[in-house]
């Protein structure tokens, strides 16, 4: 207990150190260079406005955005994982982000998002809504009691029908349409600011941290329901908590960030294989390496092609396929 207590102390400290160092790259570089010594410059409320502008007003919302997407993405995908007792399970394999997409795409194929400007954010959450319902409908409809395999199935299902409906929205779109739709699904930051920071934050936090509360009840689970309601565990509750507010937290990264792949499967699978599978340690220690995972694929996505901006789901994807498949290949020789 206490080695692994002094490795998850180690592996704390070493990924704040990671947030923050990816933190400050992010302010630092972009199409505009701005140096160390000028960003200190803006903190002190010196230096130029456009600099103070870019600092303020665009970079750091957009960190700071990163930071709460990518780490509610991972702990939503380490809950989702536990809960289901299987290694396959994020938001987009449980249908959440099929709903998102789905309802970002419909609104841009009407044109409503030049109309009403949270129309896309909106649209986004009520399509992972729906779909969150519809999953959780469908697993309680047996019984009162949820089954984890129905749920896992069910989302998958769910997820195949939203895709139905986004082709058929691409099948009757114009070019435009398409063109919009198909960047917003591949993820980008582009429209943080402190406006949408604040919403993400006061949503995000307090959820994460009644999963993170969940963590005991979740390392019970993973021994066996039977056994987890021997020792005391509301088992049926617990599950429900879990799944609908790991659902809610994925579904407000969606709605703000498009659909972004691999954070939610990869990074848990990361720590695991470092701190183990004590969820007090590898819940707190997903969010955290999630957010700075994002932090730094944004970086990429903003610098690798400038002035270009690459979707932010291909550098995710371009990471996250090899370290998957590496994960896989040393689980599989484990």
């Amino acid at each position: 207990m206490s080695r692994t207590r002094g490795t998850g102390g180690t592996a704390v400290v070493l990924l704040l150190a990671v947030v923050a160092v990816a933190f400050l790259l992010s302010v630092r570089f972009g199409s505009v260079e701005i140096t160390l010594s000028e960003i200190f410059d803006v903190f002190a409320g010196r230096g130029s406005e456009t600099n103070h502008l870019i600092v303020t007003e665009l970079r750091i919302p957009r960190a700071l955005l990163a930071l709460l997407v990518g780490g509610g993405l991972a702990l939503a995908g380490g809950v989702f994982q536990a809960l289901l007792r299987n290694p396959l399970a994020e938001p987009y394999i449980m249908g959440i982000s099929g709903g998102a997409a789905t309802g970002a795409v419909l609104v841009l194929a009407v044109g409503w998002v030049t109309t009403v400007s949270w129309a896309l954010p909106l649209a986004a959450f009520a399509g992972a809504a729906v779909a969150i319902l519809l999953v959780f409908g469908v697993a309680l409809s047996a019984d009162r009691r949820m089954d984890v395999r129905v749920l896992l199935l069910s989302g998958v299902v769910v997820g195949a029908f939203f895709s139905a409906c986004i082709a058929l929205i691409f099948a009757l779109s114009n070019a435009a349409t398409l063109r919009s739709a198909v960047i917003w699904m591949m993820g980008s930051l582009g429209g943080a600011s402190w406006q949408t920071v604040a919403i993400v934050a006061a949503y995000t936090l307090p959820l994460s941290a009644v999963l993170i509360g969940l963590a005991r009840a979740l390392d019970l689970l993973a021994i066996g329901e039977e056994t987890a309601r021997y020792l005391g565990t509301r088992v049926e509750r617990v599950k429900r908590t879990a799944y609908g507010v790991a659902s809610l937290i994925a579904a407000a990264g969606v709605a703000f960030a498009g659909v972004i792949g691999f954070v939610g499967l990869v990074i848990p699978h990361g720590v695991r294989i470092i701190v183990g599978s004590n969820h007090r340690l590898l819940l707190p220690l997903s969010f955290l390496a999630g957010g700075a995972f994002l932090i730094l694929a944004d970086l990429l996505a903003r610098t690798v092609a400038a002035p270009a901006e690459i979707p932010i789901g291909v550098i995710t994807a371009f990471v996250g396929v090899p370290a998957f498949l590496l994960l896989l290949r040393r689980s599989l020789r484990g």
